[in-house]
């Protein structure tokens, strides 16, 4: 089973991809933590905008990273959103995903992968696909929330332009924007918590697959 989860940042779709995989146990890759990873590495190398360095960066990736500390730093979400908009990056973790996709670790009997390309691009042959969204005005203060506390409202503005950039610079790219697949189920949570967003999903897959 390959259960696909896409959507913009601090949607909620992290937190749901997780509880299905352990729900249904299965493997879960958070691929943001990838491109997170190679932005991190081309740091490291250099400017992350120069194409060589994001590319030579991505080509040194392994899962192993997604482990690292430093890849929630504000700086490295920056640097992963600008490699992630690159072609070569995108074509250099690639098999990457699939292989974790198709060859889960642990012997587990399939995997969820959340990201922007999961359900179009990465597995568009996925058992199930879900499009988590939210208003960008809840997915920003969730994420100044994450940041900085219930004293959130000082960094909130920030917080929010930033996501426009970022939604703007997803959806725009070239090769796999951010957009939902067209059998992707559409769960906006502006108004759901966990619960209620998980509850919605597993109702989902379990008419799609039979899975409960």
């Amino acid at each position: 089973m390959i259960i696909a989860v896409d959507g913009p940042a601090a949607a909620g779709k992290g937190t749901l991809a997780r509880r299905l995989a352990q729900h249904y146990g299965l493997a879960y890759l958070d691929t943001g933590s990838l491109y997170r990873a190679a932005g991190l590495r081309a740091l490291r190398r250099g400017d992350p905008r120069d194409l060589a360095v994001a590319e030579a960066a991505a080509r040194e990736v392994r899962l192993e990273d997604v482990g690292d500390p430093h890849l929630r730093d504000e700086e490295v979400g920056e640097a992963a959103s600008v490699v992630a908009a690159i072609p070569a990056v995108r074509a250099a973790l690639l098999g990457l995903q699939r292989d974790f996709a198709r060859h889960p670790p642990g012997g587990a009997k399939g995997a969820v992968l959340d990201g922007r390309d999961i359900g179009t691009v990465v597995c568009p042959e996925a058992d199930a696909k879900l499009f988590v969204t939210a208003s960008l005005e809840a997915r920003a203060d969730r994420r100044s929330r994450e940041l900085q506390g219930a004293d959130s409202g000082t960094i909130y503005g920030r917080v929010l332009q930033d996501m426009k950039l970022r939604d703007a610079r997803d959806s725009r790219r070239a090769v796999a924007p951010l957009q939902r697949a067209a059998d992707a189920l559409a769960l906006d949570t502006t108004a759901l918590d966990a619960d209620a967003a998980f509850a919605a999903a597993i109702e989902f897959i379990a008419r799609k697959l039979g899975a409960h």
